[in-house]
């Protein structure tokens, strides 16, 4: 045991493969903004804007190859990893300045964009975090700096750019500046800073694992406020990070509980649900359900909330509207609940013909060719005169189990022998995939 966890150990082990000088001056280098970073950061944002306008991913996921967002971030992780209070100042300084620009390049974009899109899917998924986006975050970052990190350079940084999606969530928050959306603006900025921490964080872990050298000043003084700093930095880096991934879980739960609750509960008697919409505000959550029909009775109201109950969510987080679905001027709740209780009522309809036709098949299965069978009885003993068969059951009378067996009564001119009318019994079980044939000779 101890063999195979030396081999694990030696397998999983890249600390060889390391080359902590060229890290720090490479992590430095891709921090400043300045130059050709400038405009590289100013195409992405138009290019990302223009594949948001659209729907585009594949112009989305050019968008985030190209931007130069990640240095910063990583610097950041960096700098608090090995106790650089001067290498922090400026990733922040920087990273400020990179996320300044991108909002106001995106916002001039969409404000001055024609297009205007019905259902602009891209944008939404960047206003609603996820407990995925805060694992995609944490294990791209990680992904990233342990690329960073090598001697020899792969692709990996490329992949973690389009999978942490740090430049589409600033271009959708410049889109809610420039339509006064606020639900937007604040959705985006909340996925980019998940995103942001959550690699600067793994960064920050990689860095204290390999153990690169610790920043030592001359004045011991010194050294111990940036030591200070640093760690109140670190403690500020990690505990958003944890009140934001059991934020973004504890949402993200009551999500899923909260549609397969509205799944299951669609129809309330002569009342049904046309529509829901989900809340998160602060530390409370609900769910507001929006119902069409005759009015609901406290009974009905009880099941409800018992349901509710079964998936996980108390009853004081659930909304119940009933007005606004009787509304008169709602003219678009009206149609769709109209089409919602079709919709229900066609499915239950053809789930009941699918349970017929299913008992249908199984009748006709069972069918007996009679006519065919007495053909061939007759072709196999020519003297067959009289022939009836059918389907029973034989009842066993001390405990009244049954069991399924064919019935036949047939006569011939001369009565065939036993081991005859044997052999017809165990043809006819065979012809017919029965297993119990019965075969009364008649005088």
């Amino acid at each position: 045991m101890s063999k195979f966890f030396q081999q694990v150990k030696s397998i999983a082990n890249f600390a060889d493969h390391v080359d902590i000088t060229g890290t720090i001056e490479g992590i430095k280098k891709s921090i400043d903004f300045k130059g050709p970073n400038v405009w590289i950061l100013a195409f992405a944002v138009i290019v990302a804007s223009v594949g948001l306008n659209v729907n585009s991913t594949p112009v989305i996921i050019g968008a985030m190859l190209i931007s130069p967002l990640m240095g910063p971030i990583i610097g950041t992780g960096l700098a608090v990893g090995i106790n650089d209070s001067m290498l922090l100042k400026r990733a922040l300084k920087n990273l400020g300045i990179m996320v300044l620009i991108s909002i106001l390049a995106s916002t001039l974009f969409f404000a001055i964009s024609p297009l205007s899109l019905d259902e602009p899917t891209e944008l939404l998924a960047r206003t609603r975090p996820t407990i995925y986006d805060v694992f995609i975050a944490f294990f791209g970052g990680l992904a990233g700096i342990v690329e960073g990190s090598r001697k020899e350079k792969g692709t990996v940084i490329a992949g973690v750019a389009i999978a942490t999606a740090l430049m589409p969530p600033l271009c959708t928050a410049g889109y809610g500046i420039a339509n006064l959306n606020i639900a937007y603006f604040a959705g985006a900025i909340y996925l980019f800073f998940i995103n942001s921490l959550f690699i600067a964080l793994a960064t920050f872990i990689i860095v204290r694992y390999l153990r690169f050298p610790l920043v030592k000043f001359e004045d011991p003084v010194k050294q111990r406020r940036v030591r200070r700093m640093i760690s109140i930095v670190t403690v500020l880096m990690i505990l958003p990070s944890v009140y934001t991934g059991v934020i973004v879980i504890r949402e993200n739960t009551f999500n899923v509980s909260a549609k397969q609750f509205v799944n299951e509960n669609k129809t309330i008697d002569n009342s049904y649900i046309y529509d829901y919409k989900i809340n998160h505000t602060g530390r409370s959550s609900t769910l507001e359900l929006s119902i069409a029909g005759e009015q609901l009775k406290e009974g009905q109201r009880e099941r409800l909330y018992s349901s509710l109950e079964k998936f996980g969510i108390g009853r004081n987080h659930l909304v119940i509207k009933e007005n606004a679905t009787i509304d008169p001027l709602d003219e678009g709740g009206v149609v769709k609940s109209i089409f919602e209780r079709n919709d229900l009522e066609i499915q239950k309809r053809e789930e009941m013909l699918r349970q017929m036709e299913a008992e249908l098949n199984a009748i006709k299965s069972r069918e007996i060719p009679y006519r065919q069978i007495a053909e061939e009885i007759l072709a196999q003993h020519p003297g067959l005169t009289f022939f009836s068969i059918a389907r029973g059951a034989s009842i066993n009378l001390s405990d009244f189990n049954s069991s399924d067996k064919i019935m036949v009564m047939a006569k011939w001119k001369e009565p065939i022998s036993e081991s005859e009318l044997k052999k017809l019994e165990q043809w006819l079980a065979v012809r017919l995939g029965e297993k119990s044939v019965i075969i009364i000779q008649v005088e």
